[in-house]
C-alpha cells in the first residue's frame, strides 16, 4: 500500500509517500521561515496563502521523486490538527479533493501522533509500549505509547511550552526567527554558571512542566545588564541548561514511574543536541534506549503523517467525505486501531 502523506499545520509545506513494503519512497518540504521572520513569528493568513500556493508543486515533486503514477496512490493521509485552523483546512481540502478524485480512502491524522511515530521512519524502530517525550514549539509532554492510538498522556505543560520558552528569551536577546535553533547555537558560546536560573517543577513530585517563570527569570537576571555578546551567550547557556535539566529529570522520572525502558524523544526541540546529549547520558545512567526520529524528521514533516496514516489505513481505517480540521485535538481523544476514530 503506497500512501500520500500531506502536512500544512503551521509553516511548513509537506508531502511524502509512503509505502508498506519498500519504506518512505520520497519526501520534499518547503520552509517559510524566510518570509515569516521579517515578522518574527508565523502570520497564520500568510502562513495559509504561502500552502495554498506551494502544496500541489511539492505533491507533483514527490510523485515524480517516488517514480509513482497518481493510480499508483492507493491512500491519502492529512494533518487534520491540531494546528492554524486556515493552514490545516487547505491540506485537508487538497487531500480530501484527491482522494475523490482518484476514488481513493482518506484520513485525518492527528499531527502529535505522527510526531510520536516518527521514529518507525529509522531503520531499527523501537517496539510498544514506550514512553516518549513530545518537546516542541507548541507542546511539552510525556506520554505512555501503548500502541497504535493507545496513548496516555503522564505529564504535560501548565504553560509555556519548552520550545516557546525558547522562542520568547531568544527574543529578548535579540536574536533572530526561529529563535530556538538560533538560542542554541549561541549557548554554545557561552559558560554556563553565571546565572543561576530555576529548574521549574523540579522540587515538588509529579511530571508536568512549567516553563512561563524561567522566562520570566530571565527576564528578571537581565534587568538593567549591559547585554554584550557575551552575556547574551551565557545567559542563552544557562537557559538552555535550565530547560534542558529539567526535560532530563522529568524524563528520569517517567521512567522509574512507568518501568518502561525504551525513551522515544519527537518533536523540534528534540533536534537540540545539549538535550541529545543529557537524554543520551541518563539513558546509560539507568538502562534505557533512547530513541530519536533523524533530525529532519524531528520538525513538522510529510513522512511521519504518511506512515501515521498508512497504520491506520491498511488496518481498515478511513473517513467520509467530509474534510477534518481542528485547531485543538487533544490527543487521547484517539482510539486504539480496531475501533473507529
Amino acid at each position: 500500500m503506497k500512501v500520500l502523506g500531506i502536512e500544512t499545520s503551521c509553516d511548513e509545506t509537506a508531502a511524502a509517500i509512503y509505502d508498506g513494503d519498500a519504506g518512505l519512497l520520497g519526501h520534499q518540504l518547503h520552509s517559510q521561515v524566510a518570509m515569516h521572520a521579517e515578522y518574527g513569528g508565523v502570520v497564520p493568513e500568510l502562513a495559509s496563502r504561502d500552502h495554498v500556493k506551494k502544496l500541489l508543486p511539492l505533491i507533483e515533486a514527490v510523485i515524480a521523486e517516488s517514480g509513482c503514477e497518481p493510480e499508483d496512490i492507493d491512500g491519502v493521509a492529512y494533518t487534520a490538527g491540531p494546528g492554524l485552523v486556515g493552514a490545516l483546512l487547505v491540506g485537508a481540502a487538497v487531500s480530501r479533493s484527491l482522494a475523490f478524485a482518484w476514488n481513493r480512502p482518506a484520513i485525518g491524522v492527528h499531527h502529535l501522533e505522527g510526531h510520536l511515530l516518527a521514529p518507525m521512519l529509522e531503520p531499527e524502530p523501537p517496539q510498544f509500549p514506550f514512553l516518549a517525550l513530545l518537546v516542541s514549539g507548541g507542546h511539552t509532554l510525556l506520554a505512555e505509547v501503548r500502541a497504535l492510538g493507545d496513548y496516555q498522556i503522564i505529564g504535560a505543560s501548565v504553560d509555556d511550552a519548552a520550545g516557546e520558552a525558547f522562542d520568547k528569551t531568544a527574543k529578548l536577546l535579540g536574536l533572530p526567527y526561529p529563535g530556538g535553533p538560533a538560542l542554541a547555537k549561541l549557548a554554545e558560546q557561552g559558560t554556563p554558571g553565571r546565572f543561576k536560573f530555576p529548574r521549574p517543577m523540579l522540587d515538588r513530585p509529579g511530571l508536568d512542566f512549567s516553563f512561563s517563570g524561567l522566562k520570566t527569570a530571565v527576564v528578571v537576571a537581565t534587568r538593567g545588564l549591559q547585554l554584550d555578546e557575551a552575556t547574551r551567550a551565557d545567559v542563552a547557556a544557562d537557559f538552555q541548561q535550565a530547560v534542558v535539566a529539567t526535560l532530563v529529570a522529568k524524563c528520569d522520572r517517567a521512567l522509574v514511574q512507568t518501568g518502561l525502558r525504551t525513551l522515544v524523544v519527537a518533536g523540534g526541540v528534540g533536534a537540540n543536541l545539549h538535550l541529545r546529549s543529557e537524554l543520551t547520558a541518563l539513558g546509560k545512567r539507568c538502562g534505557a534506549q533512547i530513541r530519536y526520529p533523524r533530525t529532519a524528521f524531528c520538525t513538522d514533516n510529510a513522512a511521519m503523517i504518511a506512515y501515521a496514516g498508512y497504520r491506520r489505513l491498511a488496518l481498515g481505517e478511513h473517513d467520509d467525505l467530509r474534510i477534518r480540521a481542528a485547531a485543538r485535538w487533544s490527543l487521547e481523544e484517539l482510539q486504539a486501531v480496531g475501533r473507529r476514530l
